[in-house]
């Protein structure tokens, strides 16, 4: 039996292009835009992997993992983000996810995510010391994590406007 593939990414037409992707490959796939669908689609798919982004439309992917692991406790859960920092990455494994990646990852990346050799217990190297806009991004990171990811509490915490910080939440993690 193929294995159950849940990916759970606000953005529609990359969810859909990978569960394509996976099928191709012979796995069994299916997409939730946002959390309340995520746990909708756990409980009836009951898929033994699952893939989520950091970031949803309103909600973090971090608050879900420990709700599906709670709900399928053998499953694996790989965080997929285009906003990878070393801080979000301690605290979803902390929280029950198997591995980490940055997206743009390939689909063989993906898979060897969830691989028979165990998590990967590395964290991204850091080989340059990181420059004055990337240790911006990483505390942002680290206190919008601390609040939950409501944006506002993030915003008075940092004393920023909140505008301002959607704005460099948008963008990019800097090198």
């Amino acid at each position: 039996m193929s294995k159950r593939v849940l990916i759970i990414d606000d953005d529609i037409h990359f969810s859909q292009v990978l569960a394509r992707s996976l099928e191709r490959q012979g796995y069994q796939a299916r997409v939730a835009a946002n959390g309340e669908e995520a746990l909708l689609q756990a409980r009836e798919f009951s898929p033994q992997w699952i893939t989520l982004d950091l970031r949803l439309e309103q909600e973090s992917g971090l608050s879900l993992i420990t709700q599906l692991k709670s709900l399928l406790p053998d499953s694996l859960i790989v965080m997929l983000t285009g906003y990878a920092s070393i801080p979000t990455a301690v605290e979803a494994v902390k929280l029950g996810a198997y591995n980490y990646l940055h997206k743009p990852a390939t689909l063989q990346e993906l898979i060897n995510a969830f691989g028979e050799h165990g998590p990967a217990t590395e964290l991204p190297e850091e080989t340059d010391v990181m420059s004055v806009d990337r240790l911006e991004w990483e505390h942002i990171q680290r206190v919008l994590n601390e609040h939950q990811g409501n944006i506002s509490a993030t915003a008075r915490a940092l004393n920023m406007h909140r505008r301002t910080l959607q704005r460099k939440l948008q963008k990019y993690a800097p090198r």
